[in-house]
């Protein structure tokens, strides 16, 4: 065996005692009060089980996987016992720390086979969890049914669903990607989901206003729909809501920038002056409205409703779709001329999918002033659908708030889009 060789193996070893030691330290500090001999497993016998399964993986690559089997069953027959005993003469049937030796046993094994970066991820995720206990019994605790169906239905479309969707062009002109299509309601879903408990952990003032901050980086017409959804169940939360609306119109805009410059830097530098006007009159809009509110007074409602309703996320994937075709059909009958018309509607459905589709245009011979202008068209048009969104879907006082803030940063956004078209030679302008 050459130096090297050795070297990787006695590394791998080692990572096969560190992985019995990480699990074997937290099974111990949780069983501290125990009387010496009473328990299963303490730090020694883990660090010894982690060395035992590193060396059966080695031995398995050399004399095979029956080693490996073999190694297995005696581990686990070995704590069986154990359990049966321990079971027997204390009544606790709990099998935690067995279930503990048999992975840190599997995961040293997985060390000396070839993955040590991966049994150690295995090892930390472990620890991580016996750790937790207190804390995620607590949160079991406070789920309720609506939150737990909403959880596997979140599971059901992402995991399973999405996988299965094809991903190229259906339809019209082969306009509609069904896999693209199912991650906007995927995405949809999860900022519903994710801002359902970030109001129940930090409380609706911050919990709405973090919501819409990282919810308008990922898409602020998913966060508009969960929030306008969320106007009408609850009272007295539209100007809160609308802040967070504001804010995540707001985000959109760097968000644009940076999808721009990843796929057409030159086409982000043009842009980059009128999109950060428009959200820095965003923020302020968000701010002077936040100003005006006394959330001293909010007070959560005793019933949420679920995190997301499957049904109103569907019927906005109706709408991409219907957006999607018609920006096609527009495409067609107008030709690149069209780019500006193209982009105010594309805008409704997602800010992302149109800053590629212009960024693309741009290669094909769209001058890259003529693109910038129509970023800054598809930024007003969002903004203003926005405001229509939550007009119509949250009710009359959230959707003036928002529309209010929309028609400033429109405005603005109006007065750049002019000032590019007299001055395209300005760099970012």
């Amino acid at each position: 065996m050459d130096t090297d060789t050795t070297l990787i193996l006695f590394r791998n070893l080692g990572v096969a005692l560190a992985i019995g030691l990480l699990v074997g330290l937290e099974r111990g500090w949780q069983q501290r009060q125990a009387d010496s001999g009473q328990r299963v497993a303490g730090l020694r016998t883990f660090a010894i089980i982690g060395v035992a399964g590193g060396v059966t993986g080695h031995l398995a690559l050399t004399l095979g996987a029956i080693v490996l089997g073999m190694g297995l069953l005696a581990v686990a027959a070995i704590l069986i016992s154990a359990h049966l005993v321990s079971s027997r003469e204390r009544g606790e049937y709990g099998i935690t720390s067995e279930m503990a030796a048999f992975t840190t046993y599997a995961l040293a094994a997985m060390a000396t086979l070839g993955s040590p970066a991966l049994a150690a991820a295995g090892a930390v995720v472990t620890a991580t969890l016996l750790g937790l206990k207190p804390e995620l019994h607590r949160w079991i605790e406070r789920l309720d049914r609506d939150e737990l169906i909403a959880a596997l239905k979140l599971l059901m479309i992402s995991v399973l669903v999405l996988p299965l969707m094809p991903d190229h062009g259906v339809g019209p002109w082969d306009t509609l990607n069904p896999y693209r299509l199912w991650t906007l309601v995927v995405l949809v879903a999860a900022i519903s989901f994710a801002g359902h408990f970030a109001v129940r952990l930090l409380g609706h003032a911050r919990g709405i206003l973090t919501t819409g901050v990282f919810g308008g980086m990922a898409s602020s017409t998913a966060l508009t729909l969960h929030f306008a959804r969320l106007s009408r169940r609850t009272s007295g939360m539209d100007s809160l809501l609308a802040v967070g609306v504001v804010l995540a119109q707001a985000m959109g805009m760097p968000r644009m920038l940076a999808v721009a410059s990843v796929a057409s830097p030159a086409l982000a530098r043009s842009a980059m002056a009128p999109l950060l006007v428009m959200m820095t009159v965003g923020l302020l809009s968000a701010l002077l409205l936040h100003l005006r509110l006394d959330t001293a007074h909010l007070r959560a409602p005793r019933r949420m409703g679920p995190p997301f309703r499957l049904k109103d996320t569907l019927r906005f994937a109706v709408l991409l779709i219907v957006i999607t075709v018609a920006s096609a059909a527009a495409h067609r009958l107008v030709g690149d001329a069209g780019v500006f018309a193209i982009a105010a509607v594309a805008a409704m459905g997602d800010l992302t999918a149109v800053t590629l589709s212009v960024a693309q245009l741009s290669h094909s011979g769209v001058p890259i002033d003529t693109a910038a202008r129509a970023l800054v068209v598809a930024a007003i048009s969002s903004v203003l659908f926005k405001s229509f969104l939550a007009y119509t879907l949250g009710g009359r006082r959230l959707g003036w708030l928002v529309a209010a803030s929309a028609a400033g940063v429109a405005s603005v956004g109006g007065g750049m889009l002019c000032l590019m078209t007299r001055l395209p030679s300005l760099p970012g302008i």
